[in-house]
């Protein structure tokens, strides 16, 4: 009969590659990881992992477990779930990730109404990084709100919307005085990159690249409030999807301005792994987050356009 009790310790095995890590992690002593390892390879006919100096690295049947046992898992975990959710009783800390922007204009509503549904939950926010997407099974993360082209295999998500990338600078900076930013000023001026929390502009380096060209990078800094403060400080250029940039024109002396490179829009989703979708505490979430993340997108993006016209 097969031997369910060893799954927890293999899956941390194949995270850490290491014993006296997943040792730490499960709260056992070492030659009881060693121990159980013994019967795993017994049980899998196969090394799973093997060592190699002072680490280990998976055989392929160790790989295709690794990528398939985190879904199992969860899969069985949640028929011990109520089949309804009542937000009342619910004690959860959800994880949610994304840029600093969402933390600062969307995250507060986001707690607000949870408050108030669900008193006993928690949310912890992480700063997300996009080339993350593919190592989601691994992470103790409920959702990412995130700019992608594709989504991954065994994610499911919800479309947000999406939005162009433009320019944004002070009202004094020179390039405001005359006629439409062109390609050479953008590549002459001085520009901020926001360096932190998601992927926002690369495709513009892209796009020069495949001309000869590069942006002068004056300064990288890892969130946005940091960036509108050097705008307002400097002669600098930003390029941020719209959305942003009207958000933080309704409160700043910032003007905004057609990138002079054509892109395509960018695609926005509400991400989470395949692991979590009938989860009922999960489900409600996000539920609770999606038009919270959607309004927001389409009501600042409305304000960009009706700017970008008065320009």
């Amino acid at each position: 009969m097969n031997n369910y009790k060893l799954l927890p310790t293999l899956i941390s095995i194949l995270q850490t590659r290491n014993l006296t890590e997943s040792a730490r992690q499960l709260n056992v002593t070492q030659s009881a990881i060693s121990k159980t390892l013994t019967q795993i390879r017994v049980a899998f006919h196969d090394k799973i992992v093997i060592r190699e100096g002072n680490q280990f690295v998976l055989t392929r049947k160790g790989e295709e477990l690794k990528a398939q046992l985190p879904l199992l898992m969860q899969t069985l975990d949640n028929l011990y779930l109520p089949s309804m959710m009542d937000p009342s009783l619910c004690q959860r800390q959800f994880t949610l990730a994304s840029s600093d922007y969402v933390a600062q204009a969307i995250l507060p509503s986001i707690c607000c109404e949870l408050a108030v549904d669900a008193a006993n939950a928690s949310v912890a926010y992480q700063l997300w990084h996009k080339d993350r997407l593919t190592t989601l099974a691994d992470m103790s993360l409920d959702l990412v709100s995130t700019i992608t082209e594709h989504v991954p295999e065994n994610l499911h998500g919800k479309s947000l919307g999406e939005d162009q990338l433009i320019v944004v600078c002070r009202r004094q900076h020179p390039l405001c005085q005359g006629n439409a930013l062109s390609v050479a000023d953008y590549i002459n001026a001085k520009h901020l990159l926001i360096s932190g929390g998601g992927d926002k502009d690369s495709p513009v380096d892209l796009a020069l690249s495949a001309l000869g060209e590069q942006r002068k990078v004056f300064a990288p800094v890892p969130f946005f409030q940091s960036a509108i403060e050097l705008l307002l400080k400097t002669d600098t250029l930003l390029t941020t999807p719209l959305h942003i940039a009207a958000d933080f024109a309704q409160t700043y002396d910032l003007r905004i301005m057609i990138l002079p490179i054509k892109l395509q829009p960018q695609q926005y989703y509400l991400l989470w792994h395949a692991k979590h979708h009938q989860d009922p505490e999960h489900t409600w979430f996000r539920e609770l987050c999606y038009p919270f993340l959607k309004n927001h997108l389409e009501h600042t993006k409305t304000i960009g356009m009706k700017l970008l016209h008065d320009c």
